[in-house]
């Protein structure tokens, strides 16, 4: 088995792969191994199409160009706003980018707006290994892989999820609102953002508006959530629980990505293990009919609502339709962002604690 080392000055390293410390790279084996989400691989840019830069280690975006060397990792994609795509089963002459933040596959569909740019290609060089020539997984890399305990029922902090009808519904904006009335008032308050596809934009942009702790999956290394089992997903959850415990949150505030009908999103939200520790949801729509249809899917499992919002918020008319025709507290910006969001959560959140608890003793 020969090995190469490449000096790391020629390499663009994608943000998946910021804890990745080698440059030691197979060739040998890039048509025999079967890659697995994680796996980390040196790729040549062949040519650009959707994606032009990717998100570097240290959070910028860095521009690509044909024969760039980069560093990434295999992940699938499931993005209704973007593309679709998935780790191969086999070699390929050609791999493409599906995320920014590193995320590298082979594309399966793409939205009609990005038809004529295609997605950028690129070719295997060889694969990142340790010094005994193992491939090296971002997955849990350098981490604490234990099972962790569960959130005690009936004790703070209080976990509010943050859904919507669809990718770009406005879930990560109405969740930074949230946290930035949940400053307001003066609570602490976490961020985690449990499934999608990396790229730090959304916890970033949570912490600036008063999250104290924010984290998402791809700090356990995770290059995306699509395709991950429920049970794995369920453990990946209390692994960033537990990072964020230190900080004593009164507030954890959960995105969950794309809509409720996606795969891991649906899984999660029918999870009763999981649904368990949810103290209530904020439910994101485009526009007033999926408002109430996501918010009344919710209920039927069991599920909270402390108030729908997202983008329909911004037109007076939708919102007078959400008001009109259902029971929902319909919360704008405005809204999100008073310190006065305080009092509809604790009354929420004491309602849905006292329904827990009656399920679980009875």
């Amino acid at each position: 088995m020969k090995l190469y080392k490449i000096n790391p000055r020629k390499i663009k390293k994608a943000i998946i792969c910021k804890h990745v410390t080698s440059t030691i790279i197979n060739k040998e084996i890039k048509k025999s191994y079967i890659p697995k989400a994680g796996d980390v691989a040196i790729f040549r840019v062949k040519k650009i199409g959707k994606h032009t830069r990717i998100q570097s280690t240290s959070g910028n975006n860095k521009y690509i160009l044909p024969g760039d060397l980069i560093m990434a990792t295999f992940g699938n994609r499931y993005a209704t706003e973007q593309m679709e795509g998935f780790v191969p089963d086999s070699y390929h002459n050609t791999y493409h980018i599906l995320g920014q933040g590193g995320a590298i596959g082979i594309l399966k569909n793409m939205h009609l707006k990005f038809e004529l740019v295609g997605p950028t290609s690129l070719s295997l060089v060889g694969y990142v290994v340790n010094e005994s020539g193992g491939v090296i997984n971002t997955k849990y890399l350098n981490k604490e892989t234990t099972t962790c305990k569960s959130i005690p029922l009936n004790t703070n902090p209080k976990v509010i999820l943050s859904l919507g009808t669809s990718m770009d519904s406005g879930k990560t904006t109405s969740a930074a609102f949230l946290a930035r009335g949940l400053k307001l008032a003066r609570k602490k308050t976490a961020y985690i953002k449990l499934t999608g596809t990396v790229y730090t934009k959304d916890k970033n942009m949570v912490r600036d508006y008063g999250a104290n702790i924010s984290l998402d999956f791809s700090y356990f290394g995770f290059p995306s959530t699509y395709m991950c089992s429920t049970d794995e997903i369920v453990d990946l959850y209390q692994h960033l629980i537990e990072q964020v415990k230190p900080y004593n949150p009164e507030y954890i505030i959960v995105e969950i990505a794309d809509g409720l009908l996606q795969r891991e999103t649906h899984a999660l939200i029918n999870n009763k293990k999981f649904m368990s520790e949810i103290s209530g949801a904020l439910f994101s729509s485009i526009d007033s009919m999926s408002a109430i249809a996501g918010a009344n899917t919710l209920t039927e499992l069991g599920c909270n609502i402390i108030g729908v919002t997202g983008l329909f918020t911004v037109s007076p008319l939708l919102v007078n339709e959400v008001r009109e025709r259902s029971n929902y507290n319909v919360l704008t910006k405005e809204d999100l962002t008073s310190k006065e969001i305080i009092n509809t959560l604790e009354q929420n959140v004491k309602y849905l604690k006292f329904e827990n608890k009656m399920a679980v003793n009875s």
